[in-house]
């Protein structure tokens, strides 16, 4: 996975109009409501024609390319790309609400008004649009901390989960007909 410096001074580079949590979020969202990964994935996420698709082990196309691996792992590797654990608590927690606005977006793009979710995928997308409209917080204690870094595990098994669901229960269901 590249580095988040990396991916932020790449989307400088390219004038995009999102920070990396919220474009690695959108790229997660993407891929688990079934988009595939296609040369022309940043234009056709940013939903802007206009934009190149990423060159060949540029930042972003490592980006891609490590997402869509990490999230057909079955040993469940994958990883949200935020801001390192030294980082104010501000920066952390609105990097996350960040991934999940672009994560709950990117997802009803691909996956659709209907999509075929457990009982489990329903309650972890609402909860993940619930993060989305959530604020960071200045400061906070070791208490904070703590929640923090449970609620970015919930945001990791919450897209894998939904990523089984939309995507992986497909191939199943594609396998057995």
């Amino acid at each position: 996975m590249p580095a988040l410096i990396e991916v932020d001074a790449e989307i400088r580079r390219q004038s995009l109009a999102v920070s990396a949590a919220e474009l690695h979020g959108c790229l997660c969202g993407w891929l688990a409501g079934g988009s595939t990964l296609k040369p022309d994935w940043l234009s056709r996420l940013l939903l802007d024609d206009s934009l190149p698709a990423p060159g060949p082990d540029s930042p972003l196309d490592r980006l891609a390319q490590v997402t869509a691996a990490q999230l057909g792992d079955r040993d469940f590797a994958f990883e949200l790309l935020l801001p390192a654990s030294d980082a104010s608590l501000a920066e952390r927690s609105g990097a996350l609400f960040d991934w999940c606005r672009g994560f709950v977006g990117a997802f009803g793009m691909a996956a659709g008004a209907q999509p075929p979710l457990s009982e489990e995928g329903q309650e972890a997308l609402t909860d993940l649009a619930r993060l989305a409209a959530a604020q960071a917080q200045d400061e906070g204690d070791d208490s904070d901390e703590e929640a923090l870094a449970e609620i970015e595990e919930f945001v990791r098994v919450a897209a894998l989960l939904l990523h089984g669901d939309c995507v992986l229960a497909a191939r199943h269901r594609q396998r057995l007909n």
